[in-house]
């Protein structure tokens, strides 16, 4: 099957279904699942669908946003990968912002009980595996709690943000692109990001490849902000190039 045929395929589908997933998809037309996220990538381009986590959706849409226990089940090999690798990203002593998120929930949980780092995070899934860890500081921001993703977001949290200068910040994104730049469903949540982007040093996003094009409701950064992105090997060479040109270290784990 040629890629306009596949595509055209594709379109039916979502508009058939109201959704359709990268892995579902790569399956069923026998093709690796970066073909299919080019062709979403081609479809979203030409306003046929929205890219959104893991697949996409009809043009005109709802854009939802998943809630935890679906992002954790997305990706989930990738998202391990990716974990382990921005660990060796930590420095062994100091102060790290751990940002709310599937994957950084999961570099948290690599985090050894004597562990000696300061870290400030919005997120209670982080929180809660970090508590029982007798040599880590652990500053738990407050503000409203946005059940979708159970962190904290609003004025108390961006108060609480203002006053950190850390040495490195674990980010997490729903989407990410050069052109699109770094991007979230939900503006209370992108105002969090940005303020944890202004308050370290050295900058590391966390973002399986299943969210590169991806363009979301409310931008908060831009690659060049960012100092490494730690993904999976789905990201193409010509991708991570391009990334590259924009500023960041691309380490596809």
């Amino acid at each position: 099957m040629y890629a306009p045929e596949r595509q055209q395929e594709i379109l039916r589908l979502a508009q058939k279904q109201g959704r359709v997933d990268v892995p579902t998809l790569a399956e069923d037309f026998g093709v690796t699942q970066e073909t299919i996220r080019r062709d979403l990538s081609a479809l979203d381009r030409a306003g046929l669908l929205h890219r959104v986590h893991g697949g996409a959706l009809p043009a005109g849409a709802l854009h939802l946003e998943p809630g935890l226990a679906e992002r954790d089940s997305t990706a989930a090999t990738e998202k391990e990968r990716i974990a382990k690798a921005a660990l060796g990203l930590l420095p062994t002593e100091g102060s790290v912002i751990l940002d709310a998120g599937t994957t950084v929930s999961r570099l948290a949980g690599l985090l050894p009980a004597d562990c000696g780092l300061t870290v400030v995070t919005n997120a209670l899934p982080v929180a809660a595996r970090l508590a029982d860890h007798p040599g880590l500081t652990l500053h738990l921001v407050g503000g409203r709690l946005r059940h979708r993703t159970q962190a904290a977001v609003d004025a108390w949290a961006l108060r609480d943000l203002a006053d950190v200068h850390a040495d490195v910040a674990v980010i997490a994104t729903n989407g990410f692109s050069p052109e699109g730049g770094l991007s979230t469903p939900d503006l209370a949540e992108a105002a969090v990001k940005r303020a944890m982007l202004t308050g370290a040093r050295r900058v590391v996003l966390v973002a399986d490849s299943s969210k590169y094009g991806a363009r979301h409701f409310a931008r908060f950064g831009s690659l060049d902000q960012v100092d490494v992105l730690v993904t999976d090997t789905g990201l193409t060479d010509e991708q991570a190039a391009g990334i590259e040109n924009h500023g960041p270290e691309v380490i596809r784990a």
